[in-house]
């Protein structure tokens, strides 16, 4: 490549890479009172709710998503594919779809909603529509953690005895944990910023279902220095969230 070549390439990289920094650099120096901003009322209940139920979400995530990503971790045939697929495919399904997925299903006229009672525009929504969207990122990451550990220490630890937990839990679970913290990340940074799931689902009820990203919504009709404020708090942990999984990331490799 010549030295034109190479500085067109850089040029056009430049470009993009200006693109995606402006309006993150506009959102910070743009504001003109960051404390005024956060002490909306709307601020603390959606910022209490954010944090009980991504907390919750990520918990019920990796507890289920560690025996899941495990089982997959070295299933063959198309059975193993089909479920894999599945797994993976709220990733790129679109949140409005999402939510009207859940609703359909769990709805009070839903699949199961009309014969278990509909957890629609509860709090337990919010949770719901957070573990739907963000599982599959931590299952994905699970599973490329397992598949890194080698699989002759799993050979042989189950040739001397060890039992299929026991390889989990002494060796599997300790080898892929930076990738398991990693993925653990990801879903928790998905959860947070998750909208139209959540508003299709469980509605935007102030102190009920509404989060963060529901508030900043809601503030964008009457408080614009609130929902900048509170933009500003959701960029700050998302990017403490990629920094950390970084460092994460590159202990897994």
């Amino acid at each position: 490549m010549t030295r034109a070549q190479s500085i067109l390439v850089a040029a056009l990289g430049g470009v993009l890479a200006i693109f995606l920094v402006v309006p993150l650099v506009a959102l910070v120096v743009t504001t003109t009172d960051l404390a005024a901003g956060l002490a909306s009322p709307l601020v603390v209940p959606a910022l209490r709710l954010s944090l009980l139920t991504t907390l919750a979400s990520l918990g019920i995530v990796v507890v289920l998503g560690i025996p899941l990503a495990w089982s997959l971790r070295s299933a063959r045939g198309p059975v193993a594919r089909v479920v894999e697929t599945i797994v993976q495919l709220p990733i790129v399904v679109p949140p409005a779809v999402a939510g009207v997925a859940l609703l359909l299903a769990f709805g009070r006229r839903g699949l199961v909603g009309a014969w278990t009672g509909s957890p629609a525009f509860t709090t337990l929504a919010v949770v719901m529509a957070e573990v739907f969207v963000a599982a599959p990122f931590f299952v994905q990451a699970a599973l490329g953690a397992f598949r890194r550990v080698d699989e002759r220490l799993i050979v042989v630890a189950r040739t001397f005895g060890a039992s299929p937990l026991r390889v989990l839990l002494r060796i599997s679970l300790p080898l892929a944990a930076p990738g398991l913290l990693a993925g653990a990340a990801m879903s928790w940074a998905r959860a947070l910023g998750e909208f139209g799931a959540t508003l299709m689902f469980a509605g935007n009820l102030e102190g009920v279902t509404q989060t963060m990203p529901l508030a900043i919504y809601t503030a964008m009709e009457s408080d614009l220095r609130a929902a900048q404020a509170m933009s500003i708090v959701l960029v700050a942990v998302a990017a403490a969230l990629f920094v950390a999984m970084r460092a994460l990331l590159r202990r897994a490799t």
